[in-house]
């Protein structure tokens, strides 16, 4: 997959308001760099996954129809997700711009969000693709090693490992590696989301907005990648 930066700064324009795409492989980095990126713009960091959090403590009809699939363990469909990101593009502090996690995962979610924009007169400004070889998402993804007896001791056996091996620093209780955190069951997960989202990717260079960086880098070079990926006129 070769992915394509904007060359005209006028595609990268929709109005005053900056709204910025995250995109990258369960691994990538990308929430990470997601908030990174909103604390020096100052712009909110909406996460798909903590928008539909705050629908099922909400008593509202949109609330009600999110808890609806998910109770049911049906797949929250695009338009309810829409419907949900619409509703969060219009609280005030949205107002200046946004960056997006976790949206769109689809082309007919960005499609979507293209037309939900356009009824305001925006646009996607920049689309971030933090880009990371397979084999390295594999070592991350499978490197995650819990406490077992709290979940929030977390460490990885490459970036964090523990001072012993396989005993939590904190508590010295054994470390477990979870189910879905295998080869197998991440490997599984990376061949059913990395197409669509290769789509995405493609959808954004279409549309001359889609820039890439590699993921690679410590943390803190991504991050300085992705603003001068913005330049001046988004990242001011």
């Amino acid at each position: 997959m070769t992915s394509t930066a904007a060359t005209d700064p006028a595609a990268r324009t929709g109005g005053d308001r900056r709204i910025i795409v995250m995109i990258g492989a369960p691994g990538a980095g990308k929430g990470t760099q997601a908030e990174r990126l909103a604390a020096e713009l100052g712009l909110p960091h909406i996460s798909t996954g903590e928008l539909f959090r705050e629908a099922l403590r909400s008593d509202d009809p949109l609330g009600d129809k999110v808890r609806s699939y998910v109770e049911s363990g049906a797949l929250v469909p695009d338009g309810v997700v829409v419907e949900v990101v619409d509703h969060r593009l219009h609280e005030s502090d949205a107002d200046e711009g946004v960056i997006l996690d976790g949206f769109p995962r689809t082309c007919a979610q960005a499609s979507a969000l293209d037309e939900m924009l356009a009824r305001s007169d925006a646009a996607v400004t920049a689309t971030l693709y933090v880009e990371v070889a397979p084999e390295l998402l594999l070592e991350r993804l499978t490197g995650r090693r819990i406490c077992s007896v709290d979940d929030q001791h977390v460490y990885h056996v490459v970036a964090m490992p523990p001072r012993k091996e396989g005993i939590c620093d904190i508590d010295g209780a054994a470390l477990f590696q979870r189910q879905d955190d295998t080869a197998e069951t991440v490997q599984s997960r990376l061949d059913k989301q990395l197409p669509p989202m290769f789509e995405v990717i493609d959808h954004y260079a279409d549309h001359n907005v889609l820039f890439s960086v590699r993921g690679d880098k410590p943390a803190g070079e991504v991050t300085a990648d992705l603003l001068r990926a913005l330049g001046p006129a988004q990242s001011a």
